[in-house]
């Protein structure tokens, strides 16, 4: 029997890698015989560079970045892929949202610069190719923080850099294009659809997240209108209406715009990098899971990615997650025999998180002793 264990994180418990090898070893204990192959995944959010490099044997290439405020420096990097020279930058580990304490959450003054260094320290380093993970901001300034590290100028009507952050977008009057930009194919990592501009924008959706106010949410609106107006005028890039546009707060656009980036799937790359479908040719099982089994797993998440390509190979899925809500009826139509909930009913979602590892680990066991 073979089995691929193939789980995302459980946002705030356990990393994926974490999840998989707890998952693995119960599969071990129960079924000595057994082939298990461990795959972690992630669909762009937070945790998807250590999920690739576990998942794809990569290594991790430290860099000290500007953080989510001008004044922070953090200890970042990038996922490294030597076989293609391809890295994976996180923005989660420059620009997120978790390196910021609640006092310090202000997309009027949260940037992307860090991210942008981190893309331009990937292109020093040889990259080849760059896959951006957009999941976890912290900012709404469109991506101009991250255009500026690699070169580009924004400047007010008295030919002044604009400030850092949401509350510079505005002013920008000019857009610079740096004369010696090197570029490579850059993909953006995204799992929304959720445009720059207007009531499923980045600012009306995202900004409360991140602290921003009704009145801020209403700047940062102007303000990434007006960045769209400037570069569909400027640079002749409509970038306000593209679905995906507005994920982590517009640095999705700015990819667009600034970096001459497309916007995928990041759970349709990462199982493509991952050679996941490949293994599941051969695979009897393949057990996969997150923190919340909800609606929007059925849609562009780790579940619903891994569903649509077992479905090809015949393979049975199981899913294993904290929580399930989605009905038998409905996850059945992805192919998926079971779903188990590691919090059950009688168990207080601060217990569940407190004990998330040996939770997962019965799940596991009740998923080994229903099914294997």
């Amino acid at each position: 029997m073979k089995i691929v264990i193939a789980m995302d994180s459980f946002k705030g418990t356990l990393k994926a890698h974490e999840a998989c090898d707890i998952v693995a070893q119960v599969v071990a204990n129960y079924v000595p015989d057994a082939k298990i192959v461990v795959k972690p995944m992630a669909d762009g959010g937070e945790g998807t560079a250590r999920a690739m490099i576990e998942a794809v044997n990569g290594r991790w290439i430290p860099q000290t970045v500007m953080g989510p405020v001008e004044q922070m420096r953090i200890e970042a990097g990038f996922a490294w892929f030597d076989d293609d020279k391809t890295a994976l930058v996180e923005m989660a580990s420059a620009s997120g949202l978790e390196l910021l304490s609640k006092s310090q959450m202000d997309p009027i003054k949260t940037t992307t610069f860090g991210t942008g260094e981190l893309i331009a320290a990937a292109l020093d380093y040889g990259a080849e190719k760059i896959l951006l993970a957009v999941g976890g901001s912290s900012t709404v300034d469109g991506g101009v923080g991250a255009a500026m590290a690699l070169g580009w100028k924004f400047l007010d009507g008295r030919a002044n850099p604009i400030s850092l952050g949401g509350a510079g977008l505005e002013k920008i009057a000019e857009i610079i294009k740096p004369r010696n930009l090197k570029l490579v194919p850059l993909e953006v990592l995204c799992d929304v659809d959720n445009p720059l501009c207007g009531s499923n924008g980045a600012a009306r959706i995202y900004g409360p997240q991140k602290g921003a106010t009704p009145e801020m949410i209403e700047q940062l609106e102007k303000g990434l209108k007006h960045l769209a107006n400037l570069v569909s005028l400027q640079l002749n890039k409509d970038i306000k209406n593209v679905p995906g546009a507005g994920a982590a707060g517009g640095l999705a656009a700015g990819a667009l715009s600034f970096m001459n980036a497309r916007l995928v799937s990041g759970i349709d790359v990462i199982m493509h990098r991952s050679k996941l479908h490949s293994e599941l040719k051969s695979a009897d099982w393949i057990i996969t899971g997150e923190g919340s089994f909800d609606r929007q797993s059925l849609y562009g998440k780790v579940v619903s990615g891994i569903s649509k390509i077992a479905l090809q190979t015949g393979t049975r899925i199981a899913v294993l997650a904290g929580q399930v809500t989605v009905q038998k009826n409905e996850y059945h139509k992805l192919g998926i025999v079971t779903a188990i909930a590691s919090k059950t009913p009688d168990i207080s979602l601060d217990y569940a998180l407190d004990n998330s590892r040996d939770l997962l680990c019965h799940a596991a066991e009740q998923f080994v002793k229903e099914h294997l």
